[in-house]
């Protein structure tokens, strides 16, 4: 029998190439709703550690580049500096979500992932 973390990773896992899927489609409804389901996934068991790490190692692997601006500035800031950066594009996603502008939302809320995207955790 399958752990229960193990699914509840593999839900997220799906769920987030699902919604990059969508994403490269066109589908920016479809994109959102799946990112904000993936968030209130992650809300519900944050104190998990195992779980946290697959979702961050999942980003590293979909936002992947050669030439990628967020991870140059990322080189330069400090921790706390990335938390209230991702916190902020965070609102302006939902902001933009709540005002039906899913394009708008789905880019913020992708911006902020790249922000956690190879971000360490403590283990």
């Amino acid at each position: 029998m399958p752990n229960p973390n193990q699914i509840y990773i593999e839900n997220i896992v799906n769920q987030t190439r699902s919604s990059e899927r969508k994403f490269r489609e066109g589908n920016f409804k479809g994109a959102i709703e799946d990112k904000r389901e993936v968030r209130c996934l992650l809300n519900s068991n944050f104190g998990d550690e195992e779980i946290l790490k697959k979702f961050i190692e999942e980003l590293s692997l979909l936002y992947k580049s050669k030439f990628d601006l967020i991870n140059d500035h990322k080189l330069r800031i400090d921790e706390s500096k990335i938390n209230k950066i991702v916190k902020l594009l965070e609102q302006k996603s939902d902001e933009k979500y709540n005002k039906g502008d899913f394009k708008g939302a789905i880019r913020a809320l992708r911006r902020s992932e790249k922000y956690l995207a190879k971000k360490n955790i403590p283990v």
